[in-house]
Order: structure tokens, then C-alpha cells, then sequence
């Protein structure tokens, strides 16, 4: 490719915050819950670059189609890939997207398409270099650049405000679809590979949890990371997440006491290891407990009936019974982020 800037352009990050920056400096947009990439357009040829760099393009060929298929032949975008399913974003659907075969990535593309979800702009049409222009030029040029693609096929803009107050309503008004509010400076040009002009908020929960499970640390003979579940509908316990924040001088003898509860099955209704293109060697190795412990944890989000990212312990629970941890406690998925996500991404 022939572009000003290489496949190799580290995106920008964000800075976790407690509380989401105010004031006439920034400009805030929906954290997506899909996986970040960088597309490359020359010509006919396009690329799709994960957040590490990685290729992505064979994972989402109905994203390269549509990105081919732009008016603009050159242009270098920052975004998301999300997949909608029955109007709600799916991260389940993305993770089986990453697939060996062919033959099935091409299968679940046509049954559930992919959409680009674009907020930056770092090549225009003309070839021009925009990483040293200020985020609210890059993000006029963005809005001018979807406009002349029109209704384009899997491409979206995300959107973005300069009102904290309506960008904090996301949080409640999209439930799953996304993850927190991105903050970002309006007045620094993109600063790829740093986290300077970005922050992130996410809203932090509790939940507790029954203890279904554990795993040994790497190469260890002590407790690693608690196994979490919570009980659904039909009284079954299903595995929701884990937790690895366990002080060391406490693993010797949390060891023990788990290991004096060892029984199978655990988790009777999901359990652990179950099919994921993210899972190691070590997912499917764990030991069952016998539903007794309860533990309080911190989340920052739900999908699809688990947590997202690994939690962190609050404290235990020895006046919590097992059977009152359910999926009551977290909180309704509403959905609704894909309405932002119309031509021209109305706010």
C-alpha cells in the first residue's frame, strides 16, 4: 500500500478514569463492545488491523466487501467491528468469527453480517495525512467522508457529543451494546500508541457471586483465580466469570479450603471452557467446588450473561446463602446502541 501512514500505525488508547472529564476541551462517543481495528483502504486493495496490530481481514470479509465497495478508493480509518443480532450488538458472535476455517467464517458472515463502526479519520480521500490536525477537524472531515459514502452497506459513524450530561445517559439508555464513555481531547491530533488525549469510564458494579469453581495458578500448587456463577430461572448454576485479585499471604490457606470442597459437578448449568477462540490449554483445566462460598465482586460489564473482563474481589460472604446469588442482580439488558448507529450517527 502506498498510503502516508503504515499498516503498522499503533491506534490510540485510553486512560481508565473514576469519574468521565468535564468541560469545553473534550468530546465524548460510546465505548462499542466489538473489536477495535484500523482500516486500510488502496485502491482495490484493503486491510483491517486489530489493536495489537494483528490482521483481521480474514476474520470479516463482508467488512472488507463493504470497505471496497466505498466511494473513496483511499482513506485510512479507526474504528470498531461489532455484529447485531436481533438488534442487539454481540460479542459472542464477533469471538466465533475467529475461526480457522474459511468455509465457517464465510458461513456465520452471511448469517450474521458485520458493521464497521467508524470514529476517526486518518487518511482522507485525497491521501492526506490528518493525524496531526486536532480531534474536532479529524472528526469534521470523518462526518464530511461518511456523508459522501452514503447509505454504504456494514458502515456506520459512531457518535459524538460535547455534552457530558447526554453522554453519561448512554450508559443507561443502551444497556449491553456498550461498555463505558470514551472522552477525548478535541484540541491534540492523534497520538497513536498513547493514552494523552483519550480516557475511558465505565460504571463499576457488584454482584455476588457463588464460588463454582478454581484454577491453580500457572505452575503453582496454590489457588490462581476463583470460578464465579450465579443461578438462573431454573435453579441451575451457570458460570459467569472469575476473579484473580486474591492476596498472596491468603493462598495457602484459601487453598485448603477450597480444596477440602472439591466435588463435581459445580456448575450445573454453563460451565467453564466452553467454545471460545480466546480459550488456552488451560481453560477446561479447573476444579469444581461444591456450591457452598460466596463471594461480592466488582464488574464494570455484562455481556450475554457474563462478565466481560475479569472481576475483582470486594470481600466474602459467609451471610449470603448460595442459592440468593441470581442474575436478578445484574442489571437488564436494554440494548438500543444500534439506533445511534444510523447514517450521519444521530446523537
Amino acid at each position: 500500500m502506498h498510503l502516508p501512514i503504515p499498516l503498522t500505525t499503533a491506534p490510540m488508547e485510553a486512560r481508565s478514569v473514576d469519574a468521565l472529564p468535564e468541560g469545553d476541551r473534550w468530546c465524548y462517543e460510546p465505548k462499542w463492545d466489538g473489536f477495535r481495528c484500523l482500516a486500510f483502504r488502496d485502491g482495490a486493495a484493503v486491510e483491517l488491523r486489530s489493536k495489537s496490530g494483528q490482521p483481521l481481514g480474514r476474520y470479516f470479509p463482508d467488512v472488507i466487501v463493504a470497505l471496497a465497495a466505498f466511494p473513496a478508493n483511499r482513506f485510512v480509518l479507526d474504528g470498531e467491528i461489532v455484529i447485531p443480532i436481533e438488534r442487539r450488538l454481540s460479542f459472542e458472535a464477533l469471538q466465533l468469527r475467529l475461526h480457522p476455517a474459511e468455509s465457517r467464517v464465510r458461513k456465520l458472515a452471511d448469517a450474521h453480517p458485520a458493521l464497521f463502526v467508524a470514529f476517526d479519520l486518518l487518511v482522507n480521500a485525497a491521501g492526506e495525512d490528518l493525524t496531526e490536525l486536532p480531534q474536532q477537524a479529524r472528526r469534521k472531515a470523518l462526518e464530511g467522508f461518511v456523508a459522501v459514502g452514503g447509505a454504504a452497506a456494514a458502515f456506520r459513524l459512531s457518535p459524538s457529543v460535547a455534552d457530558r450530561d447526554h453522554a453519561l445517559g448512554w450508559l443507561d439508555a443502551l444497556g449491553g451494546d456498550i461498555d463505558g464513555i470514551i472522552a477525548k481531547r478535541a484540541d491534540l491530533p492523534y497520538l497513536g500508541g498513547s493514552r494523552d488525549g483519550m480516557q475511558k469510564y465505565k460504571l463499576q458494579r457488584t454482584a455476588d457471586c457463588v464460588v463454582g469453581g478454581f484454577r491453580y495458578g500457572k505452575n503453582s500448587k496454590l489457588v490462581g483465580s476463583l470460578l464465579l456463577g450465579l443461578y438462573d430461572e431454573r435453579g441451575l448454576l451457570d458460570h459467569v466469570g472469575f476473579t484473580a485479585t486474591l492476596p498472596a499471604r491468603d493462598k495457602p490457606e484459601l487453598t485448603q479450603r477450597l480444596e477440602a470442597l472439591i466435588e463435581t459437578p459445580g456448575f450445573t448449568g454453563r460451565a467453564p471452557g466452553g467454545p471460545s477462540r480466546w480459550s488456552t490449554e488451560r481453560t477446561g483445566d479447573w476444579q469444581p467446588l461444591s456450591p457452598q462460598l460466596v463471594v461480592e465482586v466488582r464488574y464494570d460489564h455484562v455481556s450475554e450473561n457474563r462478565f466481560r473482563h475479569g472481576t475483582s474481589l470486594v470481600r466474602w460472604r459467609p451471610d449470603k446463602a448460595p442459592r440468593q446469588c441470581g442474575f436478578d442482580q445484574l442489571p437488564v439488558a436494554a440494548g438500543g446502541g444500534l439506533g445511534l448507529l444510523q447514517r450521519g450517527g444521530p446523537a
